[in-house]
């Protein structure tokens, strides 16, 4: 595979896909599109196109499978058994369901410059290839789902009935053979299989019966266009490249990153695998605690709970095609600046999966299919598990629209003068009153999560007679083993050897203090004076916190601190990303005395600074590069993403900030500007290269490795194209 993905989507209005298909030598191109209207959501239609490559013989066969299933209660009924006798060709399937009401999917035989091989066998005559071939079914609901086996299987039936019937002298050529029996009829479960030779084209028509206007295909070639049209007009509006990076490839290299991000989001039901055994050993306050609760995991009560529903983007489609709370932040904040509506219904949808106590689990694994994806040992969620709550800083994100009000979202309000249909994207900013109400709902669900971290997380500070400004403001990431740390995001960075509960962990202390910034500032906006200075202080006294527990001073860098075997208070220095944290969530004042140190250890590539970004793991650490090597040394997109934005703000504070500007204002722009460069330049070359944007990248070649079509955080990139451009002129950018 060359490459797949979409081109250009939004959620909204549909988008261009395409399939670059090398080994079956042909390129598919699939152009969808919705239409609203009615009481049930409206008319969609996708146009399929197979293209052969350069390399294909001139007589390409091709087969394409739709099929369309029903879950609960309704109908699904071919319209016709006998699909020759319809006036095109095509096949008409009539359904109902309680949530869409009375529907119809017609699957169109397409223009007559499709050609369908033909032969001289004589199982033609009996399944002639120029109609659609129907198989209908009836299969157990919780089995819809497997779609592909049960295609393969009903394949398998016709396969095996040729090679009975004329055996292996006398078999129908291929693409005769491999077609499902023709078996129309009811079912819960339909298979339309089409047959092609050199290029073709056809429809799959979706019309509402509550929908005022049917689509049909002569309409359709319309409505892609005006697809193509607002979805380009929206882009250049909202995220097109800046400078050095607003050329056409640079352009089409973004606008697919970020199709593929939204093309992500989806709509997840299904139960959950949980264990509320609520055992001791899970306190973790012992020594050799990582062994006591691997005992009480294997004894758990593992229980299913829901079911769930989630409305969620996705780290990527193929390979992780669930929700994951870490990374859902970093996902949503390009989407906020797409459609912020959407952005806060994903929002939403992830704090109504909160239980009682405030836990949200981290990885929502919902239903069979989903389980279907993960390995066994890592389904069950516990109650006890944090993760990176990075849904605030897309809270922080959009308190800072709010601020601006609609002339940060590009809005109709702001732009009165044109006629964008753009309220639905941006009630939220343009009325002022309904984001009120959004985050009046949202933030006792927010305060509920807050403080169930601040119960299940803490640190112990008191026990070791640790010196610091508070005695409660220290936290310590539960689920902990040996060699990882799940639950923090950066699974298998270096930490204190051995685990010890009086452990004390920098990235969570700095995601806490982040956490506590977004919600004081969220308190202000709904005047709940008490609760923002509540939090205030607890913001003041992790500050101070970060310093006094975290800060070393010989190593000139934020470390996490353990006790030693003479219970001594001691820092486990690993210079790396976990070192930036402070940095990273914004927790260092621009003109914080430790802040030099900090962009040294970036810029330095001895330790952390590459041509393609910034290391996980600094290059002088004795586990640069070892075991898993997963967050010992790979480029990452979150984490640069985040260096880059503070660099930013250090190189251009935002005329609403009250911080006086940085003594490393001058440094910080030249980092910034070089950082964005590398990023962008090493991330665009390795998609134009294979075709994909990637999990991670080597820090010493730049090359995309892991997980292919990663096109979660690593979408980040078009962000950071979208930043501007802050070099002291355009010497340079020739290059690029």
């Amino acid at each position: 595979m060359a490459g797949y993905g979409w081109d250009e989507y939004d959620v909204r209005t549909g988008g261009r896909q395409a399939i670059h298909d090398v080994e079956n030598q042909i390129d598919i191109q699939t152009e969808f599109v919705k239409v609203p209207g009615g009481d049930h959501g409206g008319n969609w239609a996708v146009r399929i196109k197979g293209t052969p490559r350069e390399d294909a013989s001139g007589n390409l066969k091709s087969t394409v499978v739709f099929y369309t299933g029903l879950e609960g209660l309704g109908s699904l009924i071919i319209a016709d058994d006998d699909v020759t006798t319809n006036e095109s060709g095509g096949v008409v399937i009539n359904g109902r369901s309680v949530e869409l009401g009375e529907f119809k999917i017609d699957i169109t035989r397409g223009p007559s410059t499709n050609v369908h091989p033909a032969h001289r066998h004589p199982s033609y005559v009996e399944k002639p290839l120029d109609a659609p071939i129907v198989h209908s079914s009836q299969v157990p609901e919780e089995a819809l789902w497997q779609t592909k086996p049960l295609l393969f299987t009903y394949m398998k039936k016709a396969v095996d009935d040729y090679v009975e019937r004329f055996g292996s002298e006398n078999s129908p050529p291929p693409w005769q053979v491999f077609t499902l029996p023709n078996e129309p009829g009811p079912g819960n479960l339909h298979f339309i299989q089409q047959v092609f030779e050199g290029p073709f084209e056809f429809d799959v028509i979706y019309s509402s019966a509550s929908a005022p206007t049917p689509l049909t295909s002569e309409t359709l070639g319309k409505e892609i266009d005006l697809v193509t049209e607002s979805f380009s007009e929206r882009y250049s509006r909202f995220l097109a490249p800046e400078a050095p990076f607003n050329k056409p490839k640079y352009e089409r290299f973004s606008k697919a990153l970020f199709s593929n991000l939204i093309g992500g989001i989806g709509y997840f039901y299904g139960d959950s695998i949980v264990d509320r055994s609520d055992a001791p050993e899970y306190e973790e306050e012992n020594e050799g605690f990582w062994e006591e609760a691997a005992e009480a995991r294997a004894r758990g009560n593992v229980q299913p709970e829901g079911p769930f529903e989630l409305f969620t983007s996705i780290p990527s489609r193929p390979f992780f095609p669930r929700g994951f709370l870490w990374d859902e932040g970093f996902h949503l904040l390009p989407v906020l600046d797409w459609d912020i509506d959407l952005t806060l219904d994903i929002i939403k949808s992830w704090f109504n999966l909160m239980d009682e106590d405030g836990w949200i689990a981290r990885e929502q694994i919902l239903g069979l299919e989903a389980r279907s994806k993960v390995p066994s040992e890592f389904q069950v969620q516990y109650p006890h598990y944090a993760n990176p709550p990075t849904l605030f800083l897309v809270l922080e994100s959009l308190l800072d629209k709010l601020l601006l009000g609609p002339a940060s979202s590009g809005s109709a309000a702001a732009n009165a003068d044109q006629t964008y249909i753009s309220d639905i994207h941006t009630a939220h900013i343009d009325n002022p009153e309904a984001a009120g109400q959004y985050l009046k709902s949202l933030y006792p669900l927010l305060k509920r999560h807050y403080f169930w971290y601040r119960k299940t997380q803490w640190g112990d500070i008191r026990s070791y007679d640790r010196e610091a400004f508070s005695s409660k403001e220290g936290y310590r990431w539960r689920g902990r083993t040996v060699q990882h740390i799940l639950t923090s995001g950066i699974d298998d960075y270096p930490r204190a050897q051995p685990p010890h509960p009086g452990e004390l962990h920098v990235d969570l202390i700095s995601w806490m203090g982040m956490m506590t910034r977004s919600l004081k500032r969220i308190a202000i906006v709904l005047h709940e004076d008490e609760d923002a200075a509540e939090f205030a202080g607890y913001e003041n006294a992790i500050t101070r916190n970060i310093d006094d527990l975290h800060w070393d001073e010989k190593a000139r860098t934020y470390c996490d601190a353990t006790i030693d075997d003479y219970e001594e208070n001691v820092h486990v220095c690993h210079k790396g990303y976990v070192s930036l944290f402070p940095f990273l969530t914004g927790m260092l004042a621009p003109d914080s005395a430790h802040l030099g140190a900090i962009l040294d250890l970036i810029a330095d590539p001895e330790e952390l600074w590459t041509d393609y970004g910034i290391r996980s793991l600094s290059k002088k650490d004795e586990f640069y590069g070892t075991e898993e090597n997963y967050w010992r040394s790979p480029i990452w997109m979150n984490m640069n993403y985040l260096v880059v934005l503070r660099l930013l703000e250090l190189a251009q504070p935002s005329p609403s900030s009250s911080s006086t500007p940085s003594p490393h204002r001058v440094r910080a722009q030249r980092m910034y500007s070089d950082l964005r460069k590398n990023l962008v330049a090493n991330v665009y070359k390795q998609w134009e290269k294979t075709g994909f944007a990637w999990e991670q990248y080597n820090p010493d070649s730049g090359e995309g490795q892991r997980t292919q079509h990663f096109t979660g955080w690593t979408a980040l990139v078009v962000k950071i194209m979208k930043m501007p451009d802050l070099s002291d002129n355009g010497g340079g950018h020739d290059e690029l």
